[in-house]
């Protein structure tokens, strides 16, 4: 892990906005005007998918995606120009929030300005011709980090955008060299030594494909290296193998809390239940209860929550990458107030110092310890009826919806809601 990462990193949490979704008018300057909103839920960071001018030729889509990138340096004038970027970055800041952006270095467009300039400093394969060393993606071409100017380009892009952002999201980090983002940290910081690192890990198995078809990429723990917060992909198909009904919960569970043993002692994981890539928690779910119990949990588990735009009003559609497909807001059916009071109690000091434990290896209870302070947090995923549970009986407050909590012969028999307690360690049994 970067060595100077601050544990407090695991008491914020990420508000993802898909600018050219986000709003009709599909503008920075749209997005400024809703960050009042944003900060009221209590995050601490807002991060933007990719805002540059999109490649036309082999495009996918009508608009193409934002990950297609033509030129790093520019802004697509649809979101508007560097004066508008400037000044969301300013009400953001204003606000007591930070602006994340994201890194695409992988791969540019197939009519880049950096092909055009530099076709030398890009992957070919074994016929010669400009490609992808892992899939048949038509809309992009790799860089090839065998050539050192590479190296120094992007360097140069890193610092350029570290004097106008907070912190930098990489997409698909793993797969470029782990001495890359090394150096490329060490430059950043002499520009702007508060930023923010965040590598979109990859799923264990994509690590181990990687490998085996000849290339090269890191682990997670690689990763922390350079790295604050890692993606929680590494365990990503435990939760969907629960949804799914492939696996039971349990699988699950023990892959979280395996995490305490594996990463540094410091690390930060990020935990997105859902994302540009990965379809809603709200379509995954199997009722409104289950979500709610899940989002509860997505902020309880040790790490940052990111909550990406439309999940606080449960919305089931995950828009397009390569066309226009509005966010259809839905204020009706919305949960602004529960991500509000579960990022309230998140920035608690016990959050990112506590001792963290699974408590049930059955349902998902999870636990804070710090001094002489215990947090139980109670999720029901299976709809149980009642719990044993590891408290003295008697009566608790349900910080969740300060509601009384009743423990009666070790159990509880109430559990339609999440249960967040706050009690001492002396009333565990």
């Amino acid at each position: 892990m970067a060595k100077n990462t601050n544990i407090n990193l695991r008491n914020k949490s990420i508000y993802q906005v898909f600018v050219r979704q986000y709003s009709s008018e599909q503008t920075f300057k749209a997005l400024t005007k809703d960050l009042d909103r944003i900060k009221a839920m209590g995050f601490d960071i807002v991060y933007l998918l990719p805002f540059h001018p999109i490649g036309e030729v082999a495009r996918k889509g009508s608009i193409g995606s934002p990950y297609s990138i033509k030129d790093y340096y520019a802004i697509d004038s649809l979101h508007g120009n560097l004066d508008d970027f400037i000044t969301l970055r300013s009400e953001i800041n204003k606000r007591g929030m930070e602006l994340m952006i994201d890194i695409v270095f992988n791969h540019t467009s197939r009519d880049s300005l950096l092909l055009k300039e530099k076709p030398d400093w890009f992957y070919k394969n074994e016929k010669g011709e400009f490609a992808n060393r892992v899939g048949d993606w038509s809309d992009i071409t790799d860089l090839n980090f065998e050539v050192r100017e590479v190296w120094d380009y992007l360097i140069d892009v890193l610092k350029y955008w570290a004097k106008y952002v907070d912190g930098f999201r990489c997409d698909v980090a793993p797969l470029i060299p782990i001495e890359f983002w090394i150096e490329a940290r060490k430059a950043v910081d002499e520009v702007n030594s508060n930023i923010l690192w965040l590598t979109e890990s990859v799923e264990l198995g994509f690590v181990k494909y990687i490998r085996d078809i000849g290339f090269d990429a890191s682990s997670d723990s690689m990763m922390y290296e350079a790295f604050d917060v890692c993606y929680d992909y590494d365990i990503f198909g435990y939760m969907d193998d629960y949804l799914y009904n492939k696996e039971s919960l349990k699988h699950w569970l023990r892959a979280i809390i395996e995490q305490e043993s594996i990463y540094p002692k410091n690390y930060v994981k990020l935990r997105s239940f859902e994302n540009h890539d990965q379809e809603r928690i709200a379509k995954k779910a199997k009722d409104q209860k289950q979500l709610i119990h899940l989002t509860a949990m997505q902020f309880f588990i040790k790490g940052m929550p990111m909550v990406y735009n439309g999940q606080e009003h449960l919305i089931k559609h995950r828009p397009d990458l390569f066309e226009h497909d509005l966010i259809k807001w839905d204020s009706s059916n919305s949960i602004e107030h529960i991500i509000t009071k579960l990022n309230k109690i998140k920035k608690d000091e016990i959050m990112s110092k506590g001792i963290f434990n699974l408590e049930n290896k059955e349902e998902a209870v999870f636990s804070y310890q710090l001094n002489n302070k215990y947090r139980l947090g109670i999720f029901n995923l299976n709809n149980t009826n009642k719990l044993n549970i590891n408290l003295k009986d008697g009566t608790y407050l349900n910080s969740y919806n300060n509601e009384e909590v009743v423990v009666n012969n070790g159990q509880i028999n109430n559990l339609d809601n999440p249960i967040i307690i706050d009690t001492l360690v002396t009333n565990k049994l």
